[in-house]
């Protein structure tokens, strides 16, 4: 048991990263794809498998591609359909973050994915820190009746962010839960608690490893100029994880 029920939520892109998580103590997943873009939607056969393999709460991210959070009318659409489909295959609980040309929040098109969403969980994530007026958007998210808010205290990540965090923390109290996310790990948690005292936080915790390929092509490429090794893969690491776990156990 985690004292004082702090959870701790590891973000991830991979069915391997999610039975890590799990083995490491984690109270649960947000569960990605394109981690590199930020995290995209999953695909429906890599969290059939999650599930299949694992007992931990699979959180989903809705999101239909990287860049900003201002949609179209057919990403929206793509939004609502993907919500349905992991909503009824089991998903925990329901990622997103939606916001309108002007930096506030989308209230309507919120509004419409919460609804498709309930009964479970809504998180709001770092779409929040795009936002041109954080306490303002604090207070939509509450009338909208978000569960939490994942926030780096609109800075890059939490360890910059750490004033924002104290004053939204605090505006919040007990009607939002705000989960720091973003820069989070084992060198900075134990200073990042003691001045939040959060319930919650979001981190990434992973391990590089090379791939099993023996023949190795290396002047062809998968992707675009800005790339990461073809050959290196990245997957939650399961004692980095169990690491950050221990420092909030009784």
């Amino acid at each position: 048991m985690l004292k004082d029920n702090v959870k701790i939520e590891i973000c991830l892109d991979s069915v391997e990263s999610v039975l890590a998580a799990e083995k490491g103590g984690a109270s649960r997943v947000e569960f990605c794809s394109d981690l590199f873009e930020g995290g995209l939607t999953p695909t429906l056969g890599a969290f059939k498998t999650a599930k299949k393999y694992t007992h931990i709460p699979l959180n989903v991210m809705i999101r239909p591609r990287g860049g900003d959070f201002c949609y179209t009318e057919l990403e929206f659409e793509t939004m609502m359909n993907d919500a349905s489909i992991f909503k009824e295959a089991g998903a925990d609980a329901l990622v997103f973050g939606l916001l309108t040309k002007d930096g506030r929040i989308d209230k309507e098109r919120t509004s419409a994915l919460i609804d498709i969403a309930r009964p479970l969980p809504v998180t709001f994530h770092r779409a929040f820190d795009m936002t041109r007026d954080p306490f303002e958007a604090l207070e939509d998210l509450i009338t909208l009746q978000v569960d939490r808010i994942l926030t780096s205290g609109h800075e890059p990540s939490v360890p910059e962010g750490l004033p924002l965090l104290l004053k939204l923390i605090e505006q919040a109290g007990s009607r939002i839960i705000i989960m720091p996310g973003a820069g989070i790990n084992e060198r900075n948690f134990t200073m990042i608690h003691t001045l939040l005292q959060a319930s919650e936080y979001h981190v990434y915790l992973h391990s590089e490893t090379n791939s099993s390929m023996e023949y190795r092509p290396e002047h062809i490429y998968m992707g675009g100029v800005l790339r990461q090794p073809e050959f290196l893969l990245q997957n939650t690491d399961s004692t980095r994880v169990h690491n950050v776990v221990n420092m909030v156990r009784s």
